[in-house]
């Protein structure tokens, strides 16, 4: 089979037929308030409502559907999941009502604004045809509480990718890669994939001439992850759309994470509580791809003080010192670190914490 590329999809947002085109922005400020400072943790999971809607509270979302996809394929959902709280949340146990279903979590004790996510991986090699589960997640700390995660999908046994995932892996901030993978569909010689959609823009397709034979339909496709894919995880989707009228779609995942040409670490600071008049110091590490220097380090409160290195590199660690006054206070602040790298790139971090009354 050739390995030319003579169909090329457009990277444009594609939609169904007859569906107008809809670009929702969503910005969920879960950890800030509208005068862009971090907004204060809920004084506490017990007092935030009722029942055990406190811990519904944290998840983005709490049902997803994987529509169709082929048998073999790798598919995971990623329910994420914030503390809202000034206590740490503790996650004992997830469980799975149904065999289709294995869920993990990334990080079982979240400190206050810290994001972690359930995992729900489908189970397409073992399964085939509808399959739905329910994923119970038990938290234990600082209540008791559970919260019900529903998902499902339909497993189809005539289509088949090679790979069965487009897996990037990380890639460095602006640059692209490529990756092939191989579509097989058995059944009808006449089977015919026509067109390929996504909601990403960052995306671009490109689909070889299908070869046939007795019984079966075989495609090319090479995926391209272009240079503006914005920085971080990527967890997207391509939908297939075929000539078949009974199951016209079918759908496959595409990860990968684009590293940050510049990152903080931690992300989220909590210092914990302190006593009236104490200071506490926490070590902040920031990285870059190349050489930088730090220029300045923002924050909107005075009681907080940074001690940074000068100079040219690729590692820098600063100092946080925070000076707790007289006065008891919950403390949430946005620090903003400014740096020289590629015409003044900047990275934020959240710094939480309780002066003692």
């Amino acid at each position: 089979m050739t390995d030319s590329f003579p169909t090329l999809l457009s990277r444009r947002t594609f939609l169904p037929p007859g569906v107008p085109l809809q670009l929702v922005l969503a910005c969920v400020l879960a950890c800030f308030a509208v005068n862009g400072e971090p907004a204060t943790a809920q004084s506490s999971a017990a007092s935030s409502s009722s029942g055990e809607n406190w811990a519904e509270k944290m998840f983005k979302t709490t049902t997803h559907d994987f529509r169709t996809v082929g048998r073999g394929t790798k598919c995971e959902y990623r329910f994420d999941f914030t503390n809202l709280y000034q206590e740490d949340v503790h996650i004992a146990a997830v469980r799975s009502s149904c065999g289709c279903t294995t869920p993990t979590v990334t990080q079982d004790t979240l400190k206050t604004h810290e994001t972690a996510s359930v995992v729900a991986r489908f189970n397409t090699s073992t399964f085939i045809g509808q399959k739905s589960a329910v994923v119970t997640v038990v938290i234990d700390r600082p209540y008791y509480a559970e919260v019900q995660l529903k998902v499902s999908g339909f497993i189809r046994t005539d289509v088949t990718f090679d790979p069965p995932e487009v897996a990037f892996g990380e890639i460095a901030s602006g640059s692209g890669t490529t990756q092939d993978i191989v579509i097989t569909h058995t059944g009808n010689r006449d089977w015919q994939i026509t067109d390929v959609r996504s909601f990403c823009d960052d995306l671009e397709v490109q689909l070889s001439a299908p070869q046939k034979s007795p019984g079966m339909v075989r495609y090319r496709m090479r995926v391209n992850i272009l240079g503006t894919m914005p920085e971080g995880d990527v967890h997207e989707r391509l939908t297939l759309i075929s000539n078949d009228s009974d199951f016209p779609t079918t759908e496959m995942s595409i990860n990968g994470r684009i590293r940050p040409s510049l990152s903080v670490s931690p992300s989220a600071v909590s210092f914990g509580t302190a006593d009236p008049g104490a200071t506490v110091e926490k070590r902040l590490v920031i990285r870059g791809d190349e050489p930088f220097a730090i220029k300045e380090i923002l924050c909107a409160d005075e009681r907080f003080e940074f001690v940074a290195p000068s100079g040219s590199k690729k590692l820098h660690f600063v100092t946080l010192r925070f000076n707790a006054g007289a006065v008891e206070d919950r403390v949430g602040q946005e620090i903003q670190i400014n740096t020289d790298l590629n015409g003044g790139k900047s990275v934020k971090c959240i710094v939480t914490g309780v002066v003692r009354g």
